[in-house]
């Protein structure tokens, strides 16, 4: 990949290495977030060479540290949270790339500070590449991409790579509450940064096991043409959680799951589930195909919506610390969706997610239409499943085919097995790495496939908006089950029910 793309996804590997002093600026450089995931991301790609060779990094936060104390933070947090444990000297080395700024995101004098710092880094140098990380709550997103205009930061507005190099802006979710507020941010965003300099970011499609939902559609003839509605009866998509939401419940109070959950990580497996094939594997031509899903969702308005959609909320989420006592936030949501277009046309989408329930997995169920004339049936007393496919995305991180057999000296009554695909037993000698990884090489390098584009955000909050001021109240439900009954109706009233092949327990998740 080229280090000075803007877009796309090249297949050619870097012959030269990239001399040119690159900045990584970590706004909110003390958070969770920046010790937790990204510096061991970092550190992980300095190890296996995959970061620019003059790369930068600076932590801008209001504690007053050295930069002394501020490697010593990180080390502790690699050492917690990534691989320090036997590259002590590889972290030496590192941590002298490694710099503090103290200050505040609403301060324009502190940017003036971080400018300053920049420029001593690097050294006079042209060109010289800025890449800002907004690791800080969403209400300061605005009013840091705002300074970083204002003072210089961010180089001319409009430009991808100007001459004294490149600039670039990572966003992380959630990118808005409602389409008005994502509107509004876009525009704010828009009046700094080319839209190619922006790079929203959705952990999950750096899983890898997210990504090889392309490969695994578009490089195996053997399920490609059975993907539509000639074949697929319904698709069920399924990311559950079995902790409640802890110290999280302030924010989750404020934002509920479908803010959390639904908006931006379901509806980006969806897409990529039912995208058409691309041409190219190019930025574009994969971020215009997901929009085309996203723009063929049937809408039906609020009715619609509560006639699709089933909420709930565990039992003993009032009692959590910083929980209004009378919220009807919804802590789990069901959804049925149809995709309007020529492969999907008539094919339910089910969609479930949820905290406190009884298993954490999050996988991706293709369940076939069952053969026009059966002749078998199943022996007495057993239940014939239908034909699925699933796609396991953690933490059975793997695929799952399910078919029907014949039972041994039983006549020709047949059962349904499963044919298994590990990742962790197939790639034993190789770590799967962290979705950190991968996302932020991409950002460094120019490739904006896996990052969000403002349409998309703007296309996702149109589908879920009018969840979000749903009259029905959220069903209760008990922890440590899938959930209230009436996501079980929901699938019903198609002749449906919820199905899993990956996890613990892989006979349904119901």
């Amino acid at each position: 990949m080229s280090a000075d793309s803007t877009d796309g996804l090249s297949t050619e590997p870097t012959t030269e290495p990239n001399t040119e002093p690159t900045t990584l600026v970590i706004f909110g450089g003390t958070g969770d977030l920046a010790r937790r995931k990204l510096l061991p991301a970092l550190f992980q790609l300095g190890c296996k060479d995959r970061l620019p060779e003059n790369l930068k990094i600076i932590g801008f936060a209001r504690q007053n540290l050295t930069d002394d104390n501020y490697r010593d933070l990180m080390g502790d947090s690699v050492r917690e949270f990534g691989s320090l444990a036997h590259r002590t000297d590889e972290w030496a080395m590192f941590a002298k790339n490694i710099f503090f700024v103290p200050g505040d995101l609403d301060s324009p004098g502190d940017y003036a500070k971080l400018k300053s710092r920049l420029e001593f880094l690097e050294e006079g140098r042209q060109p010289a590449n800025r890449l800002f990380y907004l690791s800080v709550a969403p209400r300061f997103f605005g009013p840091a991409v705002a300074n970083l205009g204002s003072s210089g930061l961010a180089g001319e507005p409009g430009l991808g790579r100007v001459e004294q190099g490149w600039r670039r802006a990572v966003i992380e979710k959630p990118f808005g509450r409602d389409l008005d507020s994502a509107q509004a941010l876009n525009e704010s965003v828009g009046r700094v940064f080319d839209e190619s300099q922006v790079y929203r970011i959705d952990h999950y499609l750096g899983k890898e096991t997210v990504q090889n939902l392309l490969v695994f559609r578009f490089s195996n003839t053997i399920f490609e043409p059975l993907w539509n509605r000639n074949y697929v009866d319904n698709i069920q998509i399924t990311a559950s959680e079995e902790v409640s939401v802890g110290d999280r419940a302030g924010y989750y109070d404020q934002s509920g799951v479908i803010r959390d959950m639904v908006q931006n990580h379901l509806l980006q497996l969806l897409t990529m589930v039912a995208m058409e094939p691309p041409n190219a594997m190019d930025a574009n031509s994969l971020r215009n195909h997901k929009i085309e899903v996203l723009r063929a969702i049937r809408r039906g308005g609020p009715e619609g919506a509560a006639r699709n959609t089933v909420l709930g909320q565990y039992k003993g989420y009032l009692d959590e610390t910083g929980v209004d006592p009378g919220s009807s936030t919804p802590t789990f949501a069901a959804l049925r969706l149809y995709v309007d277009n020529w492969r999907w046309q008539g094919v339910p989408f089910y969609l479930r997610t949820g905290k406190s329930m009884a298993e954490k997995v999050t996988e991706i169920v293709i369940q076939f239409k069952r053969p026009p004339h059966m002749m078998f049936s199943a022996a007495p007393g057993d239940e014939l499943s239908p034909n699925s496919l699933a796609l396991c995305l953690q933490p059975d991180e793997g695929v799952h085919l399910r078919f029907g057999v014949k039972i041994p000296d039983q006549g020709m009554f047949m059962d349904s097995k499963d044919m298994s695909f590990h990742y962790d037993s197939a790639f034993k000698d190789q770590d799967i790495p962290e979705a950190y990884e991968r996302l932020l090489q991409d950002a460094l390098e120019g490739d904006a496939s896996l990052f969000i584009r403002s349409d998309h955000i703007e296309q996702a909050w149109r589908i879920v908006e009018p969840l979000l001021d749903s009259k029905n109240g959220p069903h209760p439900y008990e922890p440590g089950t899938w959930g209230p009954e009436a996501a079980d109706r929901l699938l019903a009233e198609n002749g449906h029910k919820w199905l899993g092949l990956c996890g613990a327990e892989d006979e349904g998740h119901a």
